[in-house]
């Protein structure tokens, strides 16, 4: 019975913030599919708000039915029916609480721009996820309505400043697709000193490059029989039809299967392509572009007075607007600017298979809920389609080195897998950390794959200081870390985690230890402080020691940071790479530690022999609380820690020579024989 609550039909909130004479408009049907906002623009107060707060999980499981193009075609059909109502917001059902959803805390109100359609469907793929982490508002501009685009300024201005006003501690989210984007930049240039976060999907700033330019004089002597077909051809130029229907496709299927159903879903969505002829009729679609090309130039006047944070989603085949060049533009424009490309999608992004707002959002560090971005409280668990990614990311890791994990019991016993490893946080994992950090993706996905425990790695700050991002060859080359879980190193975000009982993954060595020289393999370069053991200890934290080895299995170093200092070229390469864009961690340390700038090893590729994992005993510090705020006494424990480590790499070291599987060779004739599916031996224990 509630179920059907959830579904009956609704009035469409007309705020009087949304038209100059709105009173004089009556509430109008729209449809069953679609809620009121959760709260009016002139609400002043969080009370009686409701939700239902997502508890903390290792995985974010919830799942529903995704929805598809076929499903916007379709909802669009209630939509796009004259009802004599202005532009007004409306929230899915599927993201709202009401709607059978779940929210997090503090959530913070995103407000969806429309492209040309204007129906503000164009989220539906993405409304459930987005709505955990949002408060999801949706633009809805009716067919027929000839409003200006200055007056859509005006619209959404009204919204920010009444909302902002009501929460000022939390950002809103501006996310702006195609003619949405110039909206997004407008507002955001006109508002500065509101906290925005803006997302722009190909905003359409660089119109007046589009290749449809030629021909947009035509449309307006078009003769009418033919115009018909036009929103058909729209809809291939703007997207892919192929990308599209595979949205639908469950993954996974056996390749007859994915064929068949790719058939089935291409086949159902043909009839309900019709409907966008009913989105953009000739004279709908002829203001369209005319608001176009004065939105363009609107937002691209104004460029210079946005302070707001940006996130451009730029495709790379998108045959409406020369996207990716736009989104170099405007990085270069706007003072705080990110982009991530999507080098095989086209214009109508959101509507293509592979593509998920809320890990884009994730991986670029650009959720937060307060006025600082928090990655320990504003952290999001990864869903099961994210921990796939990730380990298809590092899959050759695991192909090529088969890792082999063993733990130690509590009577000290050496054990294949995690056995050993406890369950119960908080738990601090010290380690080895190999060259380029290999062994984090075999780590952390047989920990999740195990024993359900996600590890928060401590990492070093440039990989979450977005200068970096121009420096790589790949501006989401860390977006994986921050999608799971990953937080800066500072003693702030370590008592974090702790407190939240987290199992916490901790390498002393750092960049130093991962960037290691010719000859330094398996070489602990830990500083001489106990950094974390009266920490670990306030809390209670087990503390499990840990060594690794295998990366002289895989590569040889052959040109390190020392060749590099003997090249002028190359140092200046170095010193430009580290001037100024990178923290250095160890600046009350001495020695080799302190050696932190960062470069790129020169490495050559060996015949893959394997990885090889022991976890030692673990140490418990529940109740030392006070024996260990004593200087000496934790500097014990510190040094204790740090010869197990060593220990255990040398057990490693040594054990490894008794591996009849060690050799990729001798690996890929057991699973031949065996199944490549087989767990393969490795020596006894």
């Amino acid at each position: 019975m509630a179920a059907a609550n959830l579904y009956s039909t609704v009035n469409l909130k007309l705020s009087n913030s949304f038209h100059k004479n709105s009173t004089n408009f009556r509430h109008k049907p729209i449809s069953s599919l679609f809620a009121e906002p959760t709260r009016t623009a002139f609400e002043k107060s969080e009370t009686g708000r409701r939700r239902r707060i997502l508890k903390a999980s290792i995985l974010d499981e919830f799942e529903i039915e995704r929805l598809s193009v076929k499903d916007y075609l379709e909802r669009s059909i209630d939509l796009i029916k004259p009802d004599g109502g202005p532009p007004r917001w409306f929230s899915p059902v599927e993201s709202n609480s009401s709607g059978g959803g779940v929210r997090f805390e503090d959530s913070p109100l995103l407000l969806y721009l429309p492209g040309l359609d204007g129906v503000g469907l164009g989220l539906i793929m993405h409304h459930q996820r987005l709505g955990k982490m949002f408060d999801v508002w949706c633009l809805h501009i009716p067919v027929m309505d000839r409003t200006p685009f200055e007056d859509h300024v005006q619209l959404v201005e009204r919204t920010i400043k009444s909302e902002n006003a009501s929460a000022p501690y939390r950002p809103i989210y501006l996310v702006g697709e195609s003619l949405g984007g110039c909206l997004a930049l407008a507002v955001a240039a006109r508002n500065p000193d509101i906290d925005l976060m803006v997302i722009l999907a190909n905003p359409a700033t660089s119109f007046n490059k589009s290749p449809m330019q030629p021909i947009l004089p035509l449309l307006e002597v078009i003769p009418e029989q033919l115009h018909a077909g036009l929103p058909y051809f729209l809809g291939f130029v703007t997207g892919d039809p192929f990308k599209m229907a595979m949205a639908v496709v469950e993954k996974g299927l056996p390749l007859q299967q994915a064929v068949g159903e790719l058939s089935e879903s291409v086949v159902a969505m043909l009839p309900s392509l019709s409907v966008l002829a009913d989105i953009l009729p000739r004279e709908s679609l002829l203001w369209k572009l005319q608001m176009l090309r004065s939105a363009s130039s609107f937002a691209n006047s104004r460029l210079h007075a946005v302070k707001a944070e940006v996130l451009v989603l730029a495709s790379g085949k998108d045959q409406l607007i020369p996207s990716q060049e736009e989104a170099e533009r405007l990085f270069h424009m706007l003072p705080a600017c990110q982009i991530r490309n999507f080098a095989e999608s086209g214009h109508t992004l959101f509507m293509e298979d592979g593509f998920d707002l809320v890990t884009v959002i994730k991986g670029a560090g650009f959720y937060r809920r307060t006025k600082k971005l928090d990655y320990v409280s504003d952290f999001m668990h990864p869903n099961q389609s994210e921990v796939t990614k990730m380990y298809d990311s590092y899959r050759w890791v695991d192909v090529a080195a088969n890792p082999v994990m063993l733990s130690t019991l509590e009577n000290g016993e050496v054990v294949k897998g995690l056995g050993g490893i406890p369950s119960d946080g908080p738990v601090v994992y010290v380690g080895y950390h190999m060259l380029l950090g290999l062994e984090l993706g075999p780590l952390v996905s047989r920990f999740l794959a195990e024993k359900n425990i996600l590890l928060r790695g401590i990492a070093h700050p440039m990989m979450f200081a977005k200068i970096w991002e121009r420096s790589l060859p790949d501006s989401s080359s860390f977006d994986v870390y921050r999608i799971m879980g990953g937080v800066p190193v500072s003693a702030n975000n370590f008592y974090r985690l702790l407190s939240k009982k987290s199992h916490v993954l901790l390498y002393p060595g750092g960049v130093r230890e991962a960037l290691h020289r010719k000859g330094e393999a398996y070489k602990l370069f830990w500083p001489s402080q106990s950094e974390f053991v009266r920490m670990a200890a306030n809390f209670g934290a087990k503390i499990v020691p840990f060594g690794v080895v295998g990366e002289d299995d895989l590569f040889d170093v052959v040109f390190d940071y020392d060749d590099y200092m003997k090249f002028p070229w190359s140092k200046a390469w170095v010193e430009d790479l580290n001037n100024g864009r990178v923290r250095k961690l160890r600046n009350e340390a001495k020695g080799e530690v302190t050696e932190e700038d960062l470069h790129f090893p020169g490495i050559l590729p060996k015949i893959p022999g394997r990885f090889y994992f022991l976890f030692g005993k673990l140490i418990e510090t529940e109740g030392r609380n006070e024996e260990l705020r004593d200087k000496e006494k934790a500097h014990e424990l510190y040094l204790h820690v740090k010869s197990e480590v060593e220990r255990q790499i040398e057990y490693l070291k040594d054990k490894r020579e008794n591996d009849p599987y060690r050799t990729l060779l001798s690996r890929l004739i057991y699973q031949a024989s065996h199944g490549f599916t087989s767990e393969i031996p490795t020596f006894e224990v």
